[in-house]
Order: C-alpha cells, then structure tokens, then sequence
C-alpha cells in the first residue's frame, strides 16, 4: 500500500474534497456557462482518479462504485474513471509467510509440498497465491494484504466524513442519494470482504444453490486450512469471457456462452437473496468444457423479497412489451421520481427496447454514450442506493454478453432463458400471460382513456407540488450562496486586517466570518429537514 500514514491519507482526501467544495461554490458565484462546468467536472475526475491510485485501498473500490453512478454525476467525472481496476502491486512474500504462519500456527510445510512466492493476482483488500498440498492438490491461497485492517479502518472514517460533508453542503435539488444509506452499505459490504470466514459460508450457499445447474462451476473450499484472514480453495483453470481468441476454440458457441452467463445470473436479480456482486472478467470465467466459472465471493449483496418481485414484474413486462405495467413497476421500485409522466416515459421505454444492435456499428459509440447518460440526469429518474451493488452486477454482466455476442438483441437473448426460469416458479407463467394480453390494443384502449379522465387532476397536483419544491429549494439555495460569500468576505478581511496590523479589522471580520458560518449551517440543517417532508422514493 502506497501511502500507510493515517493522517497522511486522512489530510489527502479531504484536501480533494475542499477544493472540489470551493471551485464549485465560486463557480455559482461567477455564473459560469456549461461549457466551463464540464472541463471542472473533467478536472475533478482527474484529480480523484490521481488520488486514488496514489491511496489504494478502500478508495478504489469507491472510485468503482462512483463509476457507475451517471444518474448522479457529470459524464466529464464519468469519463475519467469508469475503467478503474481493483488492481495493486503485491505485498512482500516474507509479509504474507508470516500471516499464513501465524493463522496456521505451524510450518508451511506441514500442509503443503510447495506455494508459489509470486502472486497470482493482487487487489486492494487481498492477495491470491498457488500452492500445492501434501496430497499434491493444486489450491489457490487467498491472503489478505498486511495491514489491510488498520488502512480501512482509516478509510472508513474518512469516507463517514466526506459523506457527511456531501450530505450536508452539496445541493441536490432532485434528491437523488441518501449518503447515510450508501455509507452504510459500503461498509457492509467491504467489512464483509474483509472476513474471508463470511466468504467461505457465501461459497457453500452458491454451490448449493447451483448444485443442479451442471453449466456453472464454484470452486471447492477447504475450511479447515480456512480462517478469517486466509481461504484456501480449489484450483480451477479457465479463460476470460473477454478473451475473443481462446473462446473461439471452445466446443460451445459464443451466443449460447451468453445464454449461459443470463441462465447463471438471471436466477440471481430476480430472486429473494444473495447475489454476486463484483462479476468482471477475471472473476466469471468459463471452462475448456464450456462452463461458466464463479470466483471471489467476497463482494457480495442482498435481494428483498418485495424488489425480487418487482424486478420480475419489470422483465415480464419488457418481454410482454407492455410498458404501462413496466413503469409501474419502476415506480414502485423507486427509479421513477413522483413528478415523472407515465407515458413520456412509456414512449421512452418502448424506443429503447426497439433499438437494433446492428445500428452501432454506424454510430460514434463515444457519442452514444454521452448522450445515454444526458438523458439519464435530464429525466426524472434516480437509481434508489439499495440497487447500487445490484446495478453494478447487472452492468458488467451486460457488458460481457454484449463482447460475447454483438450482433445478437439482448431482449432476444434473454427471452427463452427467462421462459425456461418462469417454469419453475409455478403460477408465474401465468401471470406472463396476463402481462402480454395487457399489453394488446383493446386493453390499451381501457388504460388511456382511464389516464385521460385522472390527467387534469394528476397534473394539477403534480404541478402544484413542483412549484412549491422549487420555490423552497431555491430560498435555501440563494441564503446559502448569500452566507457563503459574507463567510468568504469575511475570511478576506481576518488577512486584510492582520496584514495591516489593524485589531478592530479582523476582529469585526472574524465576527462577520463566524456570523456567515452559523448561518450557513443552520441554513443546511434547515435544508436537511425540509427535504425529510419530501418522497421517501427521492432520498433513497
């Protein structure tokens, strides 16, 4: 690890933060147009994705997560750090002898032929050596980094004040996050990586589960050489899905290796539970038979009943093509705001599920996404923070089967993988069925003249409610602005008057400096409590 010192690390990235904070509020000062927005948006991306190569750590799985959040942030700050790797140096061999010594509490040599001084792989929280046992069983040795602990018990505390900093002084006039939400679930799932005895119990469900799926294969793991720094398990060979040489020579065909890869995860965003959270390419692999391999359960999230239903609702209804019931369920989900118009959005819907992948190939795929992510911050939408993680899987799973096969349709793909799992749901088939005859003209009839009736009434309300949010936000908008230039003013004449040596000068501005200050946060706290009257579906 690149920089250990607390303080150091600490003095670092809230040095980032602070001036982020100011170039932003002097920004609004000057009134400055678009254009000067997004290069500083690019040149806090910049600085950012500098920091957290220099901290490691925590910071770069954080950087990871940020990375996928372009309902939140500018695609400028997008842009410079959505190919980040969870990729470090490996520590010394003789730190990691003395860790693997001290867990075992013996010689090596009493449980292995031999172990690989080199690392395997390397990343922020841990480290992956090859050994082979006394029995000559190759295994592969998960070790944490030394020190590991201590670094993000720092990182920690300095994220629960950046969060609360955010929280407090950022405006976010559509409500888009709750910090409090994310802080915590971050730390739930890092503090989770870091006790490799949770990962062992995540590994044993994951092979339960997919016992009778003979196209997916978890490694073994043995839990007696296992604790909660080390995790030894079976050595398995494959390829990455992303390696287009090595799976042309596979006995399975690139369409059905995606098929695959949908029938292994589907499962897993549509049910109640566990699901993998962290899927890249060096952790779903596939075997020289064709199976789809699993690693590093580490990074794990959670599925709610209630949302595994919704979300399986919203697949029907993408499949059925019945967009009402498909906003629907994205309201009740929470990625619709309440102002949002059910049918722009329902047009929306049916024009993306429509586009043809072949049409890429003419475009300037740079541009596309750009634009993708100016509609996404341009509707009124949010991704509520429990899907976060969820997100995250379901993108980079996206993201191989589209390298594993371009030129098929996604929905095409996905179809008979999501018919065969409704199978085995009982009833819900049935419920499928409902949702395609929903989706026919005479029911579309029904629903539009039943939209047309409640519009007035919808509208007025809707507009009423915008009117008064948006009042109240830019009151607390411009008292904040106004208190931050008297603070700012303030500071200007503490320097001016001890540079004169003038006492009654920086004594009246220290007064105004701490006026301007205590009002600024009283400010936000009153902010903070008006937003609480709000939706709850546009804080989380």
């Amino acid at each position: 690890m690149k920089t250990k010192n607390k303080l150091l690390r600490m003095s670092k990235v809230l040095t980032l933060v602070f001036g982020i904070f100011f170039q932003i509020y002097w920004y609004k000062i000057l009134r400055k147009p678009q254009a000067e927005w997004d290069k500083l948006w690019g040149s806090f991306g910049a600085r950012f994705r500098q920091t957290l190569f220099e901290l490691e750590g925590l910071l770069i799985k954080l950087g990871q997560i940020l990375s996928t959040r372009a309902d939140l942030l500018p695609p400028s700050f997008i842009s410079q750090i959505e190919d980040l790797t969870d990729k470090v140096p490996p520590s010394q061999w003789s730190e990691i002898e003395k860790i693997l010594e001290k867990e075992w509490g013996n010689s090596l040599h009493q449980h292995f032929q031999s172990i690989e001084k080199t690392a395997i792989a390397s990343a922020s929280i841990g480290e992956v050596y090859k050994g082979v046992l006394q029995d000559g069983t190759e295994v592969a040795i998960k070790v944490k980094r030394p020190n590991i602990d201590s670094i993000v018990h720092t990182d920690f505390r300095i994220l629960s004040i950046v969060f609360w900093l955010v929280d407090h002084l950022v405006p976010l006039p559509k409500g888009l996050m709750n910090f409090k939400i994310l802080f915590k679930e971050v730390k739930q799932v890092i503090e989770r990586e870091l006790d490799y005895s949770k990962e062992l119990n995540t590994i044993l469900t994951f092979k339960e589960r997919f016992k009778e799926m003979d196209i997916v294969q978890i490694p073994a793991v043995y839990a007696e050489l296992s604790t909660s720094n080390v995790l030894v398990m079976e050595w398995v060979e494959g390829v990455r899905l992303t390696n287009n040489e090595a799976i042309s020579q596979l006995p399975v065909g690139r369409q059905e290796l995606a098929q695959r890869l949908l029938k292994v995860f589907l499962p897993q965003w549509m049910e109640p539970g566990t699901f993998h959270a962290d899927p890249h390419p060096g952790n779903v692999l596939v075997s020289k038979e064709g199976k789809i391999i699993l690693l590093d359960f580490g990074m794990v999230g959670e599925l709610s009943k209630k949302d595994a239903g919704y979300f399986q609702g919203l697949i029907e209804s993408f499949l059925a093509k019945n967009y009402p019931k498909a906003v629907e369920c994205l309201f009740q989900l929470g990625v619709l705001l309440p102002e949002a118009e059910s049918r722009t959005i329902e047009r929306i819907l049916a024009e993306f599920i429509t586009f043809q992948p072949a049409h890429l190939k003419e475009m300037d795929l740079l541009a596309l996404k750009l634009e993708i992510n100016d509609l996404i911050q341009s509707l009124p939408i949010q991704i509520p923070t429990r899907f976060v993680f969820l997100g995250r899987s379901v993108v980079t799973i996206e993201g191989i089967i589209r390298n594993l096969a371009p030129e098929a349709e996604l929905l095409e793909l996905g179809k008979p993988v999501f018919m065969e799992w409704l199978n085995t749901q009982g009833n819900n088939k049935w419920l499928f069925v409902w949702q395609w005859l929903q989706s026919q003209p005479v029911f579309k009839i029904f629903h539009s003249v039943n939209e047309f009736l409640n519009a007035p009434q919808k509208m007025e309300q809707l507009k009423e409610v915008e009117q008064r949010r948006q009042f109240h936000f830019t009151m607390y908008e411009n008292t904040k602005k106004q208190l931050f230039q008297l603070t700012l003013f303030g500071f200007i004449g503490i320097a001016a008057g001890i540079y004169s040596a003038h006492d009654l000068i920086w004594e009246i501005s220290a007064g105004v400096a701490a006026a301007g200050c205590v009002g600024y946060f009283i400010c936000c706290y009153r902010l903070k409590k008006w937003m609480k009257y709000m939706h709850e579906k546009r804080r989380i």
